[in-house]
This record gives structure tokens, C-alpha cells and sequence, in this order.
């Protein structure tokens, strides 16, 4: 794996991790404030709840990721073996399967 690569899934960690902190940040500020169930700003705290889960699950894939490059298999698509395509790589540096091996990986999770 390239320098750049690793520098881009640290940078994508970072910029996830401060993410999850500023989002952390709105649900504790909108705890103390409610008054009750039924106020309005529940919904949305469950919304700020769940997306701070998809992070939590994105971090995991980024330290996989980076294990994966430290093994030496960084941009090898995990299922088929052939190499993942560097503009998947750039615009999801944390991926570890190809277009083809991750379309049939969501058709059987479909099924």
C-alpha cells in the first residue's frame, strides 16, 4: 500500500471520529435540555443516534482497513483477489471489495 493510501484512511478516520464527537456533542446539549417524551426534538435525537451508529460501523471498517494495509493486502478486493479499482479506493479508501465482489455480496444479503 502507498503512503497515500494510509494517509487517506487516517484522514477519513479523523474527519469520521470528529464527526461522531460533534454529533455526541448535539445529543448530550438536546438531553439536557428536554423536558419530556413528548417533545419534539426526540425524533431527531434518534436520527442523530442512529447516524452516529453508521460512523461508529464506518471507524470499524477504516481500522480494518488499515490492517489490512499493514498486512500488506491494502486495494485487493478481499473475496475475488484482484486489485479494487483507485477510484473506488479514493472516493471509499476504507472498502475492501471490488464493484463486482460488493454488488453480489448485497444480492445474496437481499435474498
Amino acid at each position: 500500500m502507498t503512503m497515500n493510501g494510509t494517509a487517506s484512511l487516517e484522514q477519513e478516520r479523523e474527519a469520521t471520529l470528529a464527526e461522531i464527537q460533534r454529533l455526541q456533542g448535539f445529543v448530550v446539549v438536546a438531553l439536557d435540555e428536554a423536558s419530556d417524551e413528548a417533545d419534539p426534538d426526540v425524533a431527531e435525537r434518534e436520527k442523530t443516534l442512529a447516524l452516529i451508529q453508521n460512523l461508529e460501523r464506518k471507524i470499524e471498517e477504516i481500522d480494518y482497513a488499515l490492517a489490512t494495509a499493514r498486512k500488506g493486502n491494502y486495494g485487493i478486493c478481499e473475496e475475488c483477489g484482484q486489485p479494487i479499482d483507485p477510484e473506488r479506493l479514493a472516493l471509499l479508501p476504507e472498502t475492501t471489495l471490488c464493484v463486482k465482489c460488493k454488488q453480489v455480496r448485497e444480492k445474496r444479503r437481499a435474498w
